[in-house]
């Protein structure tokens, strides 16, 4: 794990609190430490003195009993991600009477396992949720539909040695503080020699307008990314033998960082995405977003150590692990990858024929073979493939999206050749203390949000996953959401609608009321958007074996859209996972009144009675209501 200072404290913590006392009983205490990040010294929060916290382990049916104490200085909170549960236990501060755990209090969590799967927690306090996480492992009350012969946990983060807060006021007054890959002059005139003067030109106009830059793929550099809490150095170890199925449960808990994976020299069986079981996909590598899980097997063919290899998305660093046979082993370190450029398509720029929103009928999409997706060109309303287009021209004045044009899937082998990374060297450097072989600087660099893979490899799309059963519920949607995913990126303020939390209205639904949520990404950033209490049936083409999540990732300039039944009373936070755009405003509450008030409408001043929900940390009344129902 990340190296943690005042190391007998720390140990008689992790021996006292990291075991339960019971079954599905747990003591956590978030406390700060002297961490090295990156080879230097700072204080970070931790839990049971280590970061990531323990593994919780449960199993489906048995009662959850989760005591945190709170021995920082500052308010914090433990939200229980993907579970199931009453409001009041979600963790969520100024939600369903929850006010968060003040400075030597404790608090206790009680509720029933109503799930198996993969799932993590983390702090809903302010920036804390950097380093205040965990992952939970819960067994199925029946056997699994996938058998394994090894199962191991590796949660991905990332760690920056700045202060949290200061990041956000860094990102306040400069949104591109941390872009170290910005277009240089040598780009320009590499561009201008490929595609002539006034298109590079033209191009470098375009963006200048908009006041952005195409290597804006990710707010914030600096991070160390981690396995379980190691560096790259540090090598992080999961032990099999020749012939066994390994389950690999992959958890992407960093605060703003997506991690293309892959395990060079073996396939990876995708059959359970956030939590929830799917149709075995195997594929090559795989995009996963802030926030996102999925359970992987692998089966080595070898004794040879196999490298688990993480790259961020703007290929700033990465994470690894080794699959090996014995501790110790070391598999050879993959050259990274270069740097993607956002295209005008990203941007939501159409320049050609006017798309169609589609008719939400029950026509298939095929699956994008061979290449992601993600959602790129959109993903079809009840089973039919749609296409929002390239995405949303911004009419330069409210926002608003005005030109639904032909979506853009890339082709990789073409991809490959566009665009310059203008920067790097051609030989090996360091990176975490360990050397790595740095790949030939390509003659040009690939563009587009869903590009960088190599031509043939199978990426998975959000197309490919296909729930076991079909839903027992599979009306067609009452109502249709519309969330706007919006921001202003010279002040750094990220916005639902082009309104932040405390400044929007909650989403307001009845008790089993049918829902569709269209999530219109109208920003240059992909957004890993996630809801509480409750999964989403993703939309993509696989009609009544929609794949249950409870995050999906909505790429920039595309839409995405998702539905679901409204069984789970309380007030919920619907919100980006991306760290500090949730912080800076991206977030809002959806609402699920209790059946009582759906049935009779019972309203006060004539609006419906609102559950306890706060948009600046005071609960509007004390208690919570218990979820209903499930899935």
């Amino acid at each position: 794990m990340i190296s943690v200072h005042n190391y007998l404290a720390a140990a008689a913590l992790l021996i006292a609190a990291a075991f339960p006392a019971h079954a599905g009983e747990y003591r956590l205490t978030v406390s700060t430490a002297a961490v090295e990040v990156d080879g230097r010294t700072v204080e970070k929060m931790t839990v049971n003195g280590s970061i990531p916290g323990p593994v919780l382990h449960f199993t489906e049916g048995e009662q959850a009993t989760i005591t945190v104490t709170n021995e920082t200085s500052e308010k914090t909170s433990v939200h229980w991600h993907g579970i199931l549960l009453p409001g009041v236990m979600d963790g969520s501060p100024g939600f369903n009477g929850f006010m968060g755990i003040a400075p030597g209090e404790s608090y206790t969590y009680t509720f029933n396992i109503r799930q198996s799967g993969t799932y993590w927690y983390h702090s809903h306090s302010g920036t804390q949720d950097q380093s205040v996480l965990g992952a939970i492992v819960i067994d199925p009350a029946a056997p699994p539909s996938a058998v394994t012969d090894r199962d191991h946990v590796v949660l991905l983060s990332d760690i920056t040695p700045e202060d949290s807060d200061q990041v956000l006021r860094n990102l306040k007054a400069d949104p591109g503080f941390y872009n170290y890959s910005k277009r240089t002059l040598g780009d320009f005139f590499r561009d201008a020699r490929r595609d002539g003067l006034g298109a590079a030109w033209g191009d470098r106009l375009a963006w200048g307008e908009m006041r952005m830059d195409p290597t804006d793929l990710a707010d914030v550099t600096g991070y160390s990314f981690l396995v379980n809490g190691r560096t790259p150095q540090e090598n992080e170890t999961f032990l099999y033998s020749a012939g066994e199925k390994v389950r690999l449960r992959l958890i992407n808990g960093s605060a703003m960082t997506i991690f293309d994976v892959r395990i060079p020299g073996a396939k990876m069986k995708v059959v359970a995405s956030d939590g929830n079981d799917v149709h075995p996909v195997i594929v090559d590598e795989l995009r996963i977003g802030v926030a996102e899980r999925y359970d992987v097997i692998v089966e080595p063919a070898g004794g040879e150590p196999l490298a688990i290899f993480a790259e961020s998305i703007d290929r700033t660093g990465y994470a690894r692990a080794t699959l090996a046979t014995a501790p110790g082993m070391e598999a050879a370190i993959p050259a990274m990858r270069p740097r993607a450029l956002l295209s005008m398509a990203d941007m939501g720029m159409a320049h050609g024929e006017h798309g169609s929103h589609g008719d939400h009928g029950q026509q298939e999409s095929d699956p994008h073979d061979g290449h992601m997706d993600h959602g790129a060109g959109g993903h079809g309303h009840d089973g039919e493939h749609m296409d929002h287009g390239d995405g949303h021209m911004m009419d330069g004045h409210d926002g608003h999206h005005m030109n639904h044009g032909p979506g853009q899937h890339q082709n990789h082998d073409r991809q490959q050749n566009k665009g310059h990374e203008g920067h790097g060297d051609h030989g090996s450097h360091m990176h975490d203390g360990v050397k790595v072989s740095a790949a030939p600087e390509p003659e040009a660099r690939p563009v587009g949000w869903a590009s960088g893979f190599p031509p043939g490899a199978k990426v998975l799309a959000y197309e490919d996953l296909r729930r076991h059963h079909a839903h027992a519920d599979n009306r067609a949607p009452d109502r249709t959401v519309e969330l706007r995913l919006t921001g202003n990126m010279e002040r750094y303020v990220w916005t639902l609608n082009d309104r932040r939390f405390h400044e929007a209205s909650p989403i307001r639904v009845r008790y089993g009321e049918r829902v569709r949520i269209s999530f219109v990404n109208e920003t240059m950033m992909a957004h890993p958007m996630h809801l509480h209490g409750m999964f989403f049936e993703l939309e993509n083409g696989s009609a009544a074996h929609r794949p249950l999540k409870d995050t999906v990732i909505v790429p920039p300039g595309k839409s995405v859209s998702v539905i679901l039944t409204a069984r789970e009373v309380g007030a919920w936070p619907l919100h980006c996972h991306l760290l500090y755009h949730m912080v800076s405003g991206m977030m809002t509450a959806f609402i699920v009144e209790p059946p009582e008030t759906a049935d009779t409408g019972l309203t006060r001043d004539g609006a419906v009675v609102p559950l306890a929900v706060s948009h600046d940390g005071a609960a509007a009344r004390r208690g919570g209501h218990a979820g209903h129902g499930g899935i």
